[in-house]
């Protein structure tokens, strides 16, 4: 399922990041490997507030609906 649909307090894992080769890059560079658990902290109107890696990222829904956890 896309990062968009877990709900705010629940952790999941990272299975695959799609979209083009340069988003795919950004996303890795943020932290959003394979793998890794990310647990969402926050949606606001859509956006998302994240914790991956220790560190809190602010994500755009069109970003995060390219997360499959």
């Amino acid at each position: 399922m896309p990062l968009t649909f877990a709900e705010p307090g629940e952790a999941t894992v990272v299975k695959k990041v799609g979209g083009k080769a340069e988003t795919r890059q950004f996303l890795e560079n943020l932290g959003f490997v394979e793998g890794s658990f990310v647990t969402v902290v926050s949606k606001i109107a859509g956006n998302l507030i994240v914790n991956v890696k220790g560190s809190r990222i602010a994500i755009s829904r069109t970003m995060a609906d390219k997360i499959v956890v």
